[in-house]
């Protein structure tokens, strides 16, 4: 039996040494679909770029650290994330197995009893002297598939590719909670912020109004003029429950991404302490694939088309399998295991090749083509998203800074204007609505600067994010 298996096995080899080749031509990541550079940038080979700090480096305040800390071990998407990469190991490590031939074991106990009137009841009874058979095996079962046209070798590459997908996929829902994370505290400072700038108005529209009354008793104004100042002072008042009331939306989205219970969140910080990055390292766009994962991610999936392509592909061809069977059979339990007499084996190989179902093999292969084409164009739209991201916040970060020194200059012009219009209104030299006017024109001033703040701090963190930082 050993001469029999050794044969087969070696003809085996050689159709596979012979006949081994790639069915199927791999399409590569187009090399095209890069940029040289990012849109404002000149050209640039440095290839440093922020997205390579950690976060924990990127980001110097201790509440963000601590808020992204929990994010990172605590939010739900995130674990959901974890569960598919062990998902998708489970199915890689399994794929190892696939030139490892299967081996079954069994044993059965079957009986029997022919009609006295058939042929083989008849003579059963003068050979045994007994009306029933029975029949006892232990043995086992091999099967072994050899892989001529590379199937299972793709198999192993699509596996393999779908396990780093998923490692990427998680890399990049960490880059999105951890830039979340910070832009929602970013969010809360300023709102912290507005909420004292509007308090803050609150009080000086109460000196206005007090003394807008002093005028009315001299009469120097009309009772419109009161009725003006009170509408301007409960329209500062109106919103402070507003802000408070977005205080708590936004300490209750931080809450669902660090994986807690709503609760306040502290602030060991004013947003007009923290120092806006000047960050000018970005890299170069072809470093988006590397840094990227969504880039990536995509990538990847490109290699695991390749290898469905290949596995249907090598479905059209013949299939080369052997089997084989052994072990002991008797049809009496007392001579079961009697070695050699109750020994038995078998050994079979084939060819088989689809005939009546090639044309459903043929469709899942042209899918699979299909489907790769569709792999190339998400790859192509991944990259034009992340460029565009790129540049987005590079011209953000520009612009934002621009508005900034144009708002700073309207602020202290109005609070000039403020100290100047009471100062003329106490004399009589100027109209209470002249002071109003200043006053609605500061708070505005005000909130919108706290606001430009907040974008500017929030535009370096897209930058980071969109040059593929917050996964490390």
């Amino acid at each position: 039996m050993k001469k029999y298996i050794t044969k087969i096995v070696m003809v085996a080899i050689l159709i596979t040494t012979i006949l081994s080749c790639k069915v199927s031509k791999d399409i590569e990541t187009p090399k095209d679909a890069l940029p040289e550079n990012f849109r404002g940038v000149s050209v640039s080979k440095d290839t440093a770029s922020i997205a390579d700090l950690e976060w924990k480096n990127f980001f110097t305040e201790k509440d963000i650290i601590k808020l992204i800390d929990s994010a990172v071990v605590r939010n739900n998407d995130l674990q959901i994330a974890a569960k598919n990469i062990e998902i998708a190991q489970y199915r890689f490590s399994q794929s190892k197995w696939g030139n490892v031939p299967q081996v079954n074991l069994g044993v059965t106990a079957s009986t029997s009893n022919p009609s006295d009137n058939s042929f083989t009841g008849k003579n059963l009874g003068q050979a045994l002297g007994q009306n029933h058979i029975n029949d006892f095996t232990a043995g086992a079962t091999l099967s072994w598939e050899a892989d001529i046209w590379g199937k299972i070798k793709n198999q192993k590459k699509g596996a393999f590719a779908e396990y780093l997908q998923s490692e990427e996929v998680k890399k990049a829902v960490q880059t999105t909670i951890v830039a979340n994370v910070s832009k929602g505290y970013y969010n809360l400072l300023m709102l912290d912020a507005q909420l004292d700038i509007a308090r803050q108005n609150l009080k000086l529209n109460d000196s206005t109004t007090n003394i807008i009354k002093l005028k009315y008793d001299a009469g120097q104004v009309t009772s419109l003029a009161i009725q003006q100042s009170e509408a301007q002072k409960l329209n500062s008042a109106q919103l402070i429950p507003l802000l408070e009331q977005n205080i708590a939306i936004q300490e209750n989205a931080l809450s669902v991404l660090t994986g807690s219970f709503p609760d306040s969140k502290e602030r060991t910080i004013k947003l007009n302490a923290i120092e806006v990055k000047q960050n000018t390292a970005i890299g170069i766009p072809s470093s988006l694939i590397s840094r990227r994962p969504d880039v990536k991610s995509a990538e990847l999936a490109l290699k695991a088309a390749n290898a469905n392509v290949g596995i249907t592909k090598a479905d059209l061809y013949p299939a080369l399998r052997i089997t084989a069977q052994g072990g002991l059979n008797s049809f009496e339990t007392s001579n079961w295991f009697n070695i050699p007499a109750s020994l038995f084996g078998t050994v079979a190989g084939g060819l088989t090749q689809p005939l009546l179902n090639n044309k459903k093999v043929r469709t899942q292969y042209n899918i699979a083509v299909a489907e790769r084409g569709k792999a190339v164009i998400r790859f192509r739209q991944s990259v034009l998203v992340a460029v565009s991201e790129v540049a987005d916040a590079l011209v953000a970060v520009e612009k934002l800074q621009q508005q900034e020194t144009f708002l700073q200059e309207r602020v202290k012009t109005l609070q000039q204007a403020i100290k100047n219009a009471n100062l003329l209104f106490k004399n009589g030299m100027a109209e209470y609505l002249e002071v109003l006017s200043a006053q609605a024109s500061l708070l505005q001033s005000e909130l919108e600067l706290a606001d430009i703040k907040r974008a500017q701090l929030s535009a370096n963190t897209e930058l980071y994010r969109a040059l593929g930082g917050g996964w490390r």
